[in-house]
């Protein structure tokens, strides 16, 4: 199948108040490309139930101010009263816009994954955003959040050195591209039957509509 197929698929973009929504009806072109399966595997731990009907896909960069923002906000309201109660899970994949200190920042989550407390060790992160290209990022600081997570460290050091997780990153950012994200934050928010796409940190009422809609 030719990428032209595959960018064929059929889209409908609506505008609300600057956001674009772009749903992508299954067709037989792309039915072995936007599954829901290939749009979660290889990122996150699941956040929520994993039966729950409604996924969000956030593609996000540490550093991203946006980013910061919805973590801060909207993401709470989401998480109290859709993946808390089982009706939405949530799935991060890493989309690394801002240079080398972000896909360092995105290893180091996937380090604390190896420990079993990837969301801790995210959450840390965005506790400690620090700004876009600002050095807040180093292994010094990235160690700091470890122990404040109480990870291993010399475990934790040994997974960052070795850049274990290097080409992980590196491949989601590729597939990123390839399904369309351009910026960060973005999201993919889907069922078994449609996929809607959120550019950017859009208001809680956006995505409370996209809820209502899938």
């Amino acid at each position: 199948m030719t990428k032209f197929y595959l960018l064929s698929i059929p889209v409908i973009i609506g505008i609300i108040t600057g956001i674009f929504l772009a749903v992508y009806p299954e067709s037989d072109a792309d039915n072995n490309f936007l599954t829901s399966s290939k749009l979660i595997n290889g990122g996150s731990p699941i956040m929520g139930e994993s039966n729950a009907p409604i996924t969000v896909l956030e593609w996000g960069d540490y550093q991203c101010t946006f980013c910061y923002k919805f973590h801060q906000n909207t993401l709470d309201t989401i998480n109290e009263d859709f993946i808390k109660t089982g009706k939405v899970k949530l799935v991060f994949k890493d989309f690394p816009l801002n240079g080398p200190d972000s896909i360092l920042a995105a290893e180091a989550s996937y380090c604390a994954q190896d420990q079993k407390k990837y969301w801790e060790y995210h959450d840390e992160l965005y506790k400690n955003w620090g700004g876009e290209r600002t050095g807040w990022i180093t292994r010094e600081s990235l160690d700091r959040f470890a122990s404040t997570v109480n990870l291993d460290l010399v475990e934790f050091s040994k997974c960052l050195d070795e850049h274990k997780f290097q080409n992980k990153v590196n491949q989601l950012y590729e597939f990123g591209k390839e399904v369309g994200i351009d910026a960060t934050p973005s999201f993919l928010v889907f069922n078994d039957e449609k996929i809607i796409k959120i550019r950017g940190n859009q208001p809680l009422e956006v995505f409370l509509k996209t809820f209502d809609e899938l």
